[in-house]
């Protein structure tokens, strides 16, 4: 590159200005972006706890069970019923997991019958693991509020619902 007089901006007509990148530490250069913005910009515990307990959320491995009935979209409603529960099924493979809100908590039944792991999952936080009866029932007495989502485990695998608002 030169000017109009033919010679090199910065006098040197060795480099064109290029940087080689053989020249730079990249892992040193990252190392000092990061401590500088941990200086200046520092990144709160409670957001870096959610966000861990976030990545611990996600399963690769789990199949997505689909809500296929909500009574609040797909039911007719009763004149004069009060107090209502919400009832959903979600649906994932062979397996239909059927589950009724209400303001005492959470009932539910996994078909076909059978043993599985069910974990209340609401956001960064999971409630203590439940596990179904021998006709694959389980209830959970503490009513979800906000965003929930449950976590199965199964003998065919790890299924997840919906999240859904209670």
């Amino acid at each position: 590159m030169s000017d109009v007089n033919g010679e090199h901006p910065f006098g040197d007509d060795e480099h064109d200005g290029d940087i080689d990148a053989g020249d730079l530490d990249l892992d040193l250069m990252e190392e000092e972006l990061r401590q500088g913005a941990a200086i200046l910009d520092p990144l709160p515990a409670e957001l870096r706890q959610i966000a861990v307990a976030a990545f611990a959320l996600h399963d690769l491995d789990a199949r997505i069970a689909e809500l296929t009935f909500d009574s609040v979209v797909d039911a007719i409603p009763v004149r004069g019923a009060v107090d209502v529960p919400r009832m959903l099924t979600f649906h994932a493979g062979g397996v239909t997991v059927d589950v009724e809100l209400s303001a005492h908590g959470l009932m539910g039944q996994v078909l076909p019958p059978q043993t599985a792991r069910i974990e209340v999952l609401r956001g960064p936080q999971t409630a203590a693991p439940l596990t179904t009866d021998d006709l694959g029932r389980f209830t959970y007495a503490d009513p979800p509020t906000g965003p929930f989502a449950l976590r199965l485990s199964t003998d065919e695998g790890v299924l997840v619902t919906d999240w859904l608002t209670a």
